[in-house]
């Protein structure tokens, strides 16, 4: 086994090497879908699990190019086994020859190809959109190209939506953190910081426009945007906090400069981002659902305010599941 190289990297000189030489005729190939690896997060930890040359190629008639491939593939590449398995997965080698179409109703639960309507847009993960968008493309004769434009980002209208319903998670959940303190409740309270606190970066991630990635990587996802303001340090602090003044202090400081990110947007008029008490109760919070409001007043979606799939739901066999999650659709119904 040689040392670490990404398998970005490791995939695109196995491309260049192994497979390129074989396929004939227009195709694309590339590194996408599920993995650390597409996103470009493997580290040498990675190596040790499912991890080696892998990647896509699609083709307008898949078998004869598949089995071309297949008799071409070494046993190794660079000191890594070609084929490879984890868990109870047995040894194979990841190299997925199919159509641009199939593989996107596989990963996405519909052909992206033959475009993209709002309930796709609503009942797809973003995860599975980053898959698809993030991933390196190692050759391309034009496929990739026009759906990775087409799914690069949500509409103008379904991102502000999406917008409004995180800033109505937000509202939802601001005064709890005190109150739970206020019964005693401290542990309560510190999980309650803590599940705004991951609000408040998919709410960072969706103004930047960027799509999030699942749990694991969500705070590195995060740490990659543009933090001027020191909103990643204040987060920091909200979950670092081993007492009430301190974790309010924090994500009453981290809901300001949330507001004043939305305002440097200027897709609605300004709305005030200064902290302020909770009626008469000694709780200090942003007022999330003024934000909004103001978002839903620029849409004409007339949607209830849960959001896209991943904003009302997290269980990691649905959201990976589009056979599952696209059962869904119904929760849009108005």
């Amino acid at each position: 086994m040689t040392g670490f190289r990404s398998a970005r990297e490791l995939s695109a000189a196995f491309y260049d090497d192994v497979i390129r030489p074989v396929v004939d005729g227009p195709h694309a190939a590339g590194l996408l879908g599920w993995g650390s690896d597409v996103l470009g997060y493997d580290t040498a930890r990675s190596m040790d699990h499912g991890w080696g040359p892998r990647l896509q190629v699609f083709v307008d008639e898949p078998a004869k190019v598949r089995d071309a491939i297949e008799r071409a593939l070494p046993d190794s590449y660079d000191g890594h086994p070609v084929r490879f398995g984890w868990d109870t997965q047995e040894p194979i080698h990841h190299i997925t020859v199919t159509t641009l179409s199939d593989w996107l109703v596989g990963l996405l639960g519909f052909d992206a190809s033959a475009g993209v309507r709002a309930e796709d847009w609503l009942i797809t993960p973003q995860q599975l959109l980053l898959g698809v968008v993030a991933g390196p493309v190692y050759a391309d004769d034009g496929r990739l190209e026009a759906v990775r434009t087409q799914l690069q980002w949500y509409p103008e209208e379904i991102w502000r939506w999406s917008m409004a319903c995180q800033w109505t998670r937000i509202g939802q959940e601001e005064t709890f953190v005190q109150r739970t303190h206020e019964v005693g409740d401290e542990l309560g309270s510190r999980v309650l910081a803590a599940r705004l606190t991951r609000d408040l970066m998919r709410l960072a991630l969706l103004q930047s426009r960027v799509y999030a990635p699942y749990s694991k990587w969500l705070g590195t996802a995060f740490a990659r945007l543009q933090h001027h303001d020191g909103l990643d340090r204040v987060l920091a602090d909200v979950v670092a906090a081993d007492n009430y003044p301190a974790r309010e202090r924090a994500l009453t400081t981290g809901y300001r400069l949330l507001g004043e990110r939305h305002n440097a947007l200027a897709i609605t008029p300004a709305v005030d981002p200064t902290p302020r008490p909770f009626h008469e109760r000694p709780a200090m919070v942003l007022g999330a659902d003024r934000f909004a409001a103001a978002c839903l007043e620029t849409v004409t979606l007339r949607l209830p305010s849960i959001g896209t799939v991943d904003q009302f739901a997290d269980n990691t066999d649905l959201l990976s599941d589009p056979a599952a999650y696209r059962r869904l659709i119904g929760a849009y119904a108005t």
